[in-house]
């Protein structure tokens, strides 16, 4: 082993691949990088930014991690930074037990199950970085979406490398805090999109907003907390709630593309709104977002990422 690598052990069942398709959704995403094998991501510590190269040994039952940090020697509080990290943005230790029990008796439910075996819930780095995706990709396809974050991170994201090789970190509040309205209106944001997500860096900057907090309240009032911010509407909010602080019973009923992998999953004639989304929910509440994510998957797989 390097010097600068080290392992990990996940929660079984496991399986890298899976879990970076559900987290970087889409093959042009350039923070979450994946070539087939290794998962790849520029971390911005408050050292400096270091990147993580991770790959997986073993199978889903008994998968070893190898994880590779460039930019700094590895110390014992940095392989703790970037560990947390991971565990955050791979789900590394969420037990998915009671899921795969409950899905045997739901024969359904259990082939979708049993095909991504070993996909375990992501969660962005924070709150802040999960609201963001989602103000990102309001009312417009998750392509375009996923391009606007990319052009963030290239602009004001912590840089390695130089050129065409450079790699780019998800941009930190402080960076964002002080750009201009009309800075982000000319990487392709909306004027409300923009104000948005200046309005949540100054807040968070200033002390205002202390998003990581929510954790300890009950969802309706993160809900309520969110959807009183600028540029927050209920699926944002929902979708933090998911992707952020990972309540995994949260299926975001207001996303479109959601509704439809739903609905065509389920062979349902017409198409699914917002309370059609909680009703179906009923019959496997507790798991919505175990559920959203491996239907993204089956649409991703329906596309041929997977």
């Amino acid at each position: 082993m390097a010097m600068n690598d080290f392992d990990l052990k996940p929660l079984p069942p496991f399986r890298l691949d899976l879990t970076v398709w559900t987290l970087r959704r889409r093959a042009e995403n350039a923070v979450d990088r994946w070539d087939g094998h290794t998962y790849c991501r520029v971390l911005p510590l408050p050292r400096g930014p270091v990147e993580i190269a991770v790959r997986q040994y073993g199978t889903a039952t008994a998968a070893r991690l190898r994880v590779a940090v460039a930019g700094r020697r590895l110390s014992a509080p940095l392989q703790t930074a970037v560990t947390e990290a991971l565990d955050r943005l791979l789900g590394l230790n969420v037990d998915t037990t009671r899921f795969h029990q409950f899905a045997r008796g739901h024969p359904q439910l259990d082939e979708l199950a049993r095909r991504f075996y070993g996909v375990k819930p992501p969660r962005f780095t924070g709150m802040y970085e999960a609201l963001l995706n989602a103000i990102a990709c309001q009312q417009l396809t998750l392509t375009f979406g996923i391009g606007l974050l990319n052009t963030l991170a290239v602009r004001y994201g912590k840089r390695i490398g130089t050129g065409a090789s450079a790699v780019h970190a998800f941009p930190r509040p402080d960076a964002l805090a002080g750009a201009e309205l009309e800075e982000l209106r000319s990487l392709g944001f909306s004027g409300n999109k923009a104000r948005a997500i200046i309005e949540l860096a100054r807040q968070i900057v200033s002390g205002e907003l202390a998003l990581e907090a929510l954790a300890e309240l009950p969802d309706h009032a993160v809900l309520a907390r969110l959807q009183a911010l600028y540029g927050v509407g209920r699926w944002t909010a929902e979708y933090a709630l998911l992707r952020g602080l990972g309540r995994t019973h949260i299926f975001p009923g207001d996303d479109a593309g959601a509704r439809n992998n739903l609905q065509r999953w389920l062979n349902l004639p017409e198409a699914l709104d917002y309370q059609a989304v909680r009703k179906v929910m009923d019959t496997w509440r507790g798991f919505g977002g175990l559920i959203y994510f491996h239907l993204l998957l089956r649409s991703l797989a329906e596309a041929g990422y997977v």
